[in-house]
């Protein structure tokens, strides 16, 4: 293979990332907080962060999981319900303990069963938010039985996100890892903002059943067909600052996910050398730092981080599963995303 150059880029930000707690949060956001500057950290923990005093703590149990002398900031966001209160929600906006909000259709995915039943329910929220200027964040899915899996994005862009745009002209959207060719032309079309995901530009939904039904490739949304996947690829390597990186790394422990299919999967130990393997091979290296580092901090109004990194062009063999310790005892193992391939950069 030919060699090719080192690459020096601003640190990247996740701009979407599943972080658990307890345990598991404390074996794995180091994969996290050693390789990005920030993190907006979702809010759909078994007891989901719906308060300013529960994000506090949430944010406390991150910052005490991570080492001291490490600059990583956990951006807090407050999980959307049908009663969630203007008044918390704004205070917790202006007094900067959330970043943003999340809004999960109720039943939509993890730990989604708090969410919101009736998005006209909480229009009010949004009328809030379009005139603080907080982003609000979404899982676009519809959860109606009668429309499929593999089309419940469209859906809920037609039935839902179209109407929203149309009554908060003004709202900072962000529609979250998405999945179809749909969803990025309405992204352009509209001028709203999208995360991308390293595994939704690496699978098309053909993976989930390799060697009979594969659990390690479900995740929700769903991965689509490969004309999806082709868009998703031409969106994130074309420079567009409507698009940008957010790894939607979602862990499980081994059990859990090899036996129950939980949706989600874990790609933060490998999320960057994954998102450059796509690039490189779209001869489009020159745009990675600015999906990875420039657009996200661009649309929250941030400054890009100070600290750089290097990435490595060289070859390695992605480990199987971490190992999950409680104390120095082995509680279990998370399988990793891309386990038993080989990845061709490496951080520095």
């Amino acid at each position: 293979m030919k060699s090719l150059e080192n690459l020096i880029i601003h640190k990247p930000d996740d701009w979407h990332l599943h972080l658990r707690e307890g345990i598991i949060l404390k074996n794995i956001v180091r994969y996290t907080s050693e390789y990005f500057g920030r993190a907006i950290v979702m809010p759909n923990t078994k007891d989901p962060i719906t308060s300013i005093k529960k994000a506090i703590l949430y944010k406390k149990e991150i910052l005490d999981a991570i080492s001291t002398d490490t600059k990583f900031e956990p951006l807090m966001t407050i999980y959307l319900t049908d009663v969630t209160s203007k008044d918390e929600l704004k205070k917790g906006y202006e007094d900067k303990v959330f970043f943003a909000a999340k809004l999960y259709p109720a039943n939509a995915t993890t730990n989604s069963a708090y969410g919101v039943k009736d998005i006209k329910n909480i229009y009010q929220i949004f009328e809030t938010m379009e005139s603080i200027g907080m982003p609000l964040l979404i899982h676009g899915e519809v959860t109606d039985p009668q429309v499929d899996i593999f089309d419940r994005e469209a859906v809920f862009i037609d039935r839902e996100l179209t109407p929203i745009i149309k009554n908060f002209p003004k709202l900072k959207v962000v529609l979250e890892h998405i999945t179809t060719s749909f969803a990025v032309d309405f992204v352009q079309e509209n001028n709203i903002h999208a995360t991308i995901t390293p595994h939704h530009l690496h699978i098309n939904r053909n993976a989930m059943f390799f060697g009979g039904l594969n659990s390690d490739f479900y995740c929700l949304p769903v991965a689509k067909r490969e004309f999806n996947r082709i868009s998703l690829i031409k969106a994130a390597t074309s420079g567009n600052e409507n698009f940008f990186l957010g790894t939607d790394s979602a862990p499980h422990m081994r059990e859990w996910k090899a036996f129950c299919g939980c949706a989600g999967i874990f790609n933060a130990p490998v999320a960057i050398p994954s998102y450059l393997q796509v690039f490189q091979e779209a001869n489009s290296l020159d745009k990675f730092e600015a999906f990875a580092s420039l657009n996200g901090p661009k649309f929250y109004n941030l400054e890009p981080n100070q600290e750089k990194i290097t990435l490595v062009y060289d070859s390695f063999k992605v480990d199987d599963c971490i190992e999950i310790f409680d104390s120095e005892n082995v509680v279990g193992k998370i399988k990793t995303f891309h386990a038993g391939e080989r990845l061709n950069w490496r951080i520095l």
